[in-house]
């Protein structure tokens, strides 16, 4: 037996929604056009078969947007940088005069992050907050060293990278002092600081996230 894909309404039903039921070979035709719009790629065959199947959405399925990826910008690689120079100081920038500002910013930040520096301030406090700090601007000098031509350099700190600092001295010398195998001593306000620098061999932004565990005594 031949399925049909409508059937006449009823004349109960017709009269209940005000419909004049129209003829078998209109109402034919009507749903063959009506399924062809709204399933332009498929055949009278499929339409009955996918209709006998399955339920159908009788809408145009809309096209799927792409999403584009979006692209992030690499930063420059520690090769790109050197070959650009971009951390060099020249020469007539290596005055001491130059960073005593720098220096006077930082003791003020100093202060700040340590309460004051009051008189009744823990010393081992102080000391944490130095090692989580911020060197830039800091005026270092190197108190034991490994290296005996090392000791006695002092300088305020221009730049400082995982494992060195860079400080130009009062003699307008720029200076590079590994970290590793040196303690240096930190002075403001009366409060001297000494630091192992193998223990603050991370960037500035690494340290200040750093949880330092209290040691008794390093070897250098």
């Amino acid at each position: 037996m031949e399925k049909v894909l409508y059937k006449q309404l009823p004349e109960s039903t017709a009269k209940l929604v005000n419909l004049q039921p129209q003829a078998s070979h209109k109402a034919e035709a009507f749903v063959k056009a009506f399924l062809q719009r709204s399933l332009p790629r498929k055949s009278e065959e499929d339409i009955e078969k996918h209709l006998n199947r399955k339920a159908v959405v009788l809408e145009h399925p809309r096209p799927r947007k792409s999403r584009q990826k979006v692209k992030r910008r690499k930063g420059l690689s520690a090769k790109q940088r050197r070959e650009m120079h971009l951390f060099e100081i020249p020469p007539e920038q290596q005055r001491y005069e130059i960073f005593i500002p720098l220096h006077e910013l930082w003791k003020q930040y100093i202060r700040e992050l340590c309460n004051g520096l009051k008189p009744d301030a823990h010393p081992q406090m102080i000391q944490t907050k130095l090692l989580k700090a911020d060197l830039h601007g800091a005026l270092v000098t190197v108190t034991k060293s490994r290296c005996p031509s090392y000791v006695g350099i002092t300088g305020i700190v221009v730049q400082e990278t995982k494992y060195v600092f860079k400080i130009v001295t009062k003699e307008d010398k720029l200076k590079v002092i590994p970290k590793r195998n040196n303690i240096f001593s930190l002075e403001t306000d009366g409060f001297v600081s000494y630091i192992y620098g193998s223990r603050i061999q991370f960037r500035a932004s690494e340290r200040s996230a750093k949880k330092f565990k209290g040691q008794g005594t390093m070897d250098l």
